[in-house]
């Protein structure tokens, strides 16, 4: 197996009968998708999603790709092929064709409204086209086959790419779920047949090659909401992401067994429910949605909420309601039904709302309890069959932390893909398939790039260690007046603390130290402003770690006069 290196440098020039693949994220890590594909000078890009912020990244809204690599290139690109309408696969466009807003979107029916909804916040009218799965079209020199595959969301495809240097198979998110809610299966004959063809080089989700065995069919988790619902007295609350349509149709057709309203909370749950229902995906018996605002009318045993906030998202309805600072309070005998997996990294953020649920007596009913939840992505049983239908003559886990690419590309090794030909690599590293066999040959750059509020890169890893160690230690800062000329201090030092649990008046002790090392200062002949400030932020800071063992950020300001 071929992996990265720490010191590769730049792809060299891609030969003319080669094709080059560039993952700019979704590789080691769960989310951020976004693969570019080269050929003959044209770049076609498939997915291009965001990956939501961790509690080490304060303040920031969403982490994009970065576009670097293709900012020059964005005359080249042919389009955006989209595989599905999930936020870590289509959050990223916006940002993309706000420096060009022609490029194509490729994409079925249900994504490309998800996505034009989207943009329109943005005020982008894009260009698209709409396919089908079976269908083919030519993209530049990218021939397209779209394949049906079965995921947590309607729509969802596979692309094929046919060009003279071989054919990819670029799979998507999916799984192999027998019984889909929509009856609409992943396509293995059309897998099988593109495998007699020959795949020359196959990228395949790896987000489950670590669960053994078989994702259970979606229809499990109908008896076990049943169950819920029968035994609920009060109002229930169900929080899922607000694309997941088959989680949401399955509670459609609870609640409407059962007697209940259903009212969407939250403008992307109200928007792509609305979106679903008036494309045929969603179906919503008469009178059983209604307006949020009506619900007071109602007892609360005939209520059902739904909103997000399944991953414990800060902003999000589920979490605003444990922390009391939303419209909908939690009382005592509420159901709250967290129907969605756990994204890895997102563990403590859940149960910190789980508890807080809790605490205001709601019964909180998920994964870890009661089988509320089947994931959207092929376990290794599935991915095994996968692998022995398409038999790929090259193998690219994609999608996954390095856990799952690893585990992915074990279980490649073990239907026969030779060691060499299955190639590990992670965001930047750059693939080349030329003569049917897939080598890494360079690194481009492709790190975070952090969007907080309007501020799209502005904001680096430097800004956010400061705001960490702002929210971790607090900040003291130290105000003096300076005689320019003399270097002797008129005025303070004045020193105040804020989040770091010292009291002002225990700075006292401090003060001596500081005006003895500036006046010795003064007497060597420093007295330039800059110097004072990182003398007295050593000498601060030293004190402060003797003292209290902390190490919070210090930020001396020097007046001269």
């Amino acid at each position: 197996m071929s992996h990265p290196h720490p010191e590769l440098g730049p792809p060299s020039p891609l030969p003319a009968n080669g094709l080059r693949v560039t993952p700019l994220g979704g590789l080691g890590e769960i989310g951020r998708n976004m693969t570019v594909f080269e050929y003959g000078g044209r770049l076609l890009i498939v997915d291009c999603g965001v990956l939501f912020p961790e509690e080490e990244q304060p303040g920031i809204d969403l982490i994009l790709p970065d576009f670097t690599s293709i900012r020059d290139r964005l005359d080249d690109i042919e389009g955006i092929v989209l595989t599905h309408g999930h936020e870590d696969h289509i959050g990223g466009v916006p940002f993309l064709l706000r420096e060009k807003p022609d490029i194509p979107l490729i994409g079925s029916k249900l994504t490309l409204a998800l996505i034009e909804a989207k943009l329109q916040e943005h005020r982008i009218r894009p260009y698209t086209l709409e396919v089908t799965e079976g269908h083919r079209e030519r993209i530049g020199p990218f021939d397209c086959e779209f394949v049906a595959v079965n995921h947590s969301i309607p729509d969802a495809l596979a692309v094929a790419i046919r060009t003279p240097a071989g054919m990819v198979v670029h799979t998507g998110d999916f799984k192999m779920d027998q019984l889909p809610l929509d009856n609409r299966l992943t396509d293995l004959h059309a897998f099988a047949r593109l495998s007699e063809e020959g795949i020359d080089l196959l990228l395949s989700d790896s987000t489950n090659a670590e669960v053994p065995g078989f994702v259970p069919p979606e229809r499990d988790i109908s008896n076990v909401l049943r169950q819920v619902f029968a035994g609920a007295r009060k109002r229930i609350i169900v929080a899922s992401f607000a694309s997941h349509v088959h989680r949401i149709q399955q509670i459609l057709d609870a609640a409407h067994e059962y007697g209940r309203r259903v009212a969407f909370v939250g403008r992307s749950m109200v928007r792509n429910m609305g979106i679903a229902r008036d494309l045929g995906y969603l179906r919503v018996p008469p009178g059983l949605v209604v307006d949020v605002k009506t619900l007071d009318d109602l007892p609360d045993s005939e209520v059902v909420l739904v909103c997000t906030g399944s991953q414990g998202e800060p902003m999000a309805a589920l979490s605003r309601m444990a922390n009391r600072d939303h419209q909908i309070r939690i009382v005592q005998g509420d159901t709250v039904i967290l129907a969605s997996s756990l994204i890895p990294g997102n563990e403590n953020a859940v149960y910190r709302v789980i508890n807080g649920l809790t605490r205001w007596g709601a019964n909180v009913v998920h994964k870890g309890n009661a089988k509320v939840h089947v994931s959207g992505h092929a376990s290794a049983g599935e991915l095994l069959y996968f692998y022995n239908i398409c038999r790929p003559k090259n193998l690219m886990p994609v999608h996954g932390e390095w856990r799952h690419l690893r585990a992915n590309a074990e279980l490649g090794a073990l239907t026969g893909v030779p060691h060499d030909r299955i190639v590990i690599a992670e965001d930047g590293v750059v693939v080349d398939l030329i003569d049917g066999r897939a080598k890494i040959s360079g690194k481009v750059q492709a790190g975070y790039v952090y969007v907080d509020g309007l501020s799209v890169g502005d904001v680096g890893e430097p800004a956010l260690k400061d705001r960490k160690i702002l929210g971790d230690e607090g900040i003291i800062s130290v105000f003096m007046v300076l005689d320019s000329s003399t270097g002797k201090i008129t005025g303070g030092p004045h020193i105040q603390a804020r989040g770091s649990g010292i009291e002002d008046a225990a700075f006292t002790a401090v003060l001596p130290k500081i005006v003895d090392v500036l006046e010795r200062s003064a007497q060597d002949g420093v007295v330039e402003a800059h110097q004072m400030q990182q003398l007295v932020r050593r000498t601060l800071g030293k004190w402060v770690s003797d003292t209290y063992r902390r190490r919070p950020m210090i930020l001396p300001v020097v007046v001269e006069v």
